[in-house]
């Protein structure tokens, strides 16, 4: 079990902190999580509580948006062939699902690829190429891949195929020489917001078609429960014009505006209430389950059909590809432990790469978060494809694991990806190379904070502020995620009603009290957190981290605390 770091973020300016307290009439802890978001006036409160559509960016902002709108619009004149092409996990298949039912309104001329992630793998693949070439195809949009892809968009340019390139992947040193390159990254990109995911992306050229054409920009909103799943899944910041497409998307799913496709999910899943970890934990599993398993066009099918007959059918495979991907991670879980803890610098290596030629190719990457989590350090897995390996990376907080990838690049065939996740391919006689060359990229760079697990504390409270307005509040701060999480407090001086017991065998369920406030207790669950049960019995005082919501239980809702951490009275 690792111990956890407490990290504390910085007090704000008291006099910022109570202006805004005076202004919005809350009190001074939550007006001082506001400031820490960066939010110190009327104005920025009222975009923030209530994100709109008005936030939304002018996408003729974006490079290129001009060329790709313009593409676009001959192609539909000239009923041209018209390829969507993107990859297999959630962001991919969301985005193509989107962009072929948008542009279907308009055309027959179009169709939709998804790569297959053994023969294929990740990316515009020439197989792809050739099939747009052999069927006719004379224009591919890429979504979610395509910005490194530079030989083979020279070779679709070269058959005489043009490519708009939506992606929101970190462009390497020299652009593909596509027809449009949709990339907020791109540095002679002066769009405002640059965390857009892939789905995103895409969504800004469907508004940009919309606004050219004076189409109903209704056409393009009506995919926004697609956009939501995609930032959801994707980890970018729940920040700017993703806070606010995300929040219309989940309203609109709340509201039963989405998908027959994720109406099935839910339904399948027996799950009524819709946020983000509903997205990220039920919805956004299953649908990359199809990619790992079988076939990414298996997702986009459900994510297509037109009704909720059609979409229960599609959602069983779903579901059955889901739970086959399950076994295969726990299995290789345990197999990659095994070699780990075989080695004699199992302890003491500042990264793991692991390898075995029969792991699933598409549950690496899950078994990569697994082996972080029980180390706490940049991992990669890998495994064999064809001729070569292939795997995926994963980081820990605040290490830049594609920056360390980069550095080892000569032993690579290929790789690509964000600060906390990559995918890279290499020949099998550079295995041992590269090893070596990752352990010293990551020794260089690596802190030691960074390697220890980290619980970042908002503030700290005492148990008589929280109360039902409070809690409202901050329900209306969601949606929660990458740079707007989920506010943790902690408080010291706790102690137990006597009530503790260890439920479903891990997780902590107990009563606490502030003996100098007695007339609040509260009840709080701890995930994971048995192991504490000693350290909070028989009048012990104890400090706690948490975050505080609700529990419904017969009908009745009540303030709950769920823990995060619990550390004896005086280590505070």
């Amino acid at each position: 079990m690792n111990k956890l770091r407490w990290s504390y973020a910085p007090i704000p300016n008291s006099e910022s902190v109570k202006s805004l307290a005076n202004a919005l009439s809350i009190d001074l802890t939550l007006a001082a999580l506001l400031v820490q978001r960066g939010i110190t006036d009327f104005d920025q409160a009222k975009a923030y509580f209530q994100p709109s559509l008005d936030q939304l960016h002018d996408p003729f902002l974006m490079r290129d948006m001009d060329r790709a709108v313009e593409r676009v619009n001959r192609a539909l004149k000239n009923q041209e062939k018209i390829l969507v092409y993107g990859d297999y996990d959630v962001d991919g298949t969301t985005s193509v699902a989107a962009m072929f039912q948008f542009l279907r309104a308009f055309t027959d001329q179009i169709d939709y690829y998804i790569p297959d992630r053994y023969t294929e793998g990740y990316g515009l693949s020439q197989q792809g190429i050739e099939f747009a070439k052999n069927e006719g195809y004379q224009l591919i949009i890429t979504l979610d891949c395509g910005i490194k892809e530079v030989k083979n968009v020279a070779l679709a340019r070269d058959k005489g195929l043009d490519i708009i390139v939506c992606d929101h992947h970190t462009p390497g040193s020299e652009l593909p020489q596509a027809f449009a390159i949709l990339n907020a990254k791109r540095t002679d990109c002066e769009y405002p917001y640059k965390e857009l995911c892939g789905c995103g992306v895409g969504f800004k050229l469907m508004q940009a078609l919309c606004l050219r054409n004076g189409w109903d920009p209704e056409l393009a909103f009506a995919f926004l429960d697609l956009v939501a799943v995609s930032i959801a899944a994707d980890i970018v910041p729940m920040t700017g014009e993703n806070r606010a497409l995300c929040f219309m998307g989940l309203k609109r799913m709340q509201q039963g505006q989405m998908r027959p496709g994720l109406s099935a999910l839910l339904k399948s899943n027996e799950l009524s209430q819709i946020t983000v970890n509903t997205l990220v934990f039920t919805i956004a599993p299953r649908i990359n389950a199809a990619g790992r398993i079988t076939s990414g066009k298996q997702a986009v099918a459900l994510l297509l059909s037109d009704t909720i007959e059609t979409a229960n059918l599609e959602s069983v495979h779903i579901n059955q590809n889901n739970e086959t991907r399950r076994e295969l991670d726990k299995t290789i879980t345990l197999e990659a432990l095994a070699q780990l803890e075989s080695r004699d610098n199992a302890k003491t290596a500042k990264s793991t790469v692991v390898y075995h030629d029969g792991w699933h190719k598409g549950v690496v990457g899950i078994v990569a978060s697994r082996l972080t989590e029980h180390y706490y350090r940049p991992t990669i897995v890998l495994t064999k494809s064809g001729d070569h390996l292939a795997g995926s990376a994963r980081s820990v907080h605040g290490f830049d694991v594609y920056q360390a990838i980069e550095a080892c690049s000569e032993h690579l065939i290929q790789f690509g990806g964000h600060k906390y996740a990559a995918g890279l391919s290499l020949k099998p006689e550079k295995l041992v190379d590269f090893q070596h060359a990752f352990e010293q990229a990551v020794g260089a760079a690596i802190t030691p904070e960074q390697l220890e697990p980290e619980l970042r504390i908002d503030l700290p409270i005492e148990l008589p502020a929280i109360d039902q307005k409070f809690v409202r509040i901050l329900n209306r701060m969601e949606p929660f995620g990458p740079e707007n999480p989920i506010p943790t407090f902690f408080a010291t001086e706790l102690q137990e009603t006597g009530w503790a017991r260890i439920v479903g065998e891990k997780h902590l369920k107990c009563r606490l009290f502030d003996p100098r406030y007695p007339d609040y207790a509260f009840d709080a669950i701890g995930f994971n957190l048995a192991h504490h049960l000693p350290h909070i019995g028989a009048g012990k005082t104890f400090a706690a981290a948490f975050t505080i919501g609700t529990n419904t239980w017969n009908g009745a809702t009540s303030i709950q605390l769920e823990l995060k951490d619990i550390k004896p009275a005086g280590q505070v």
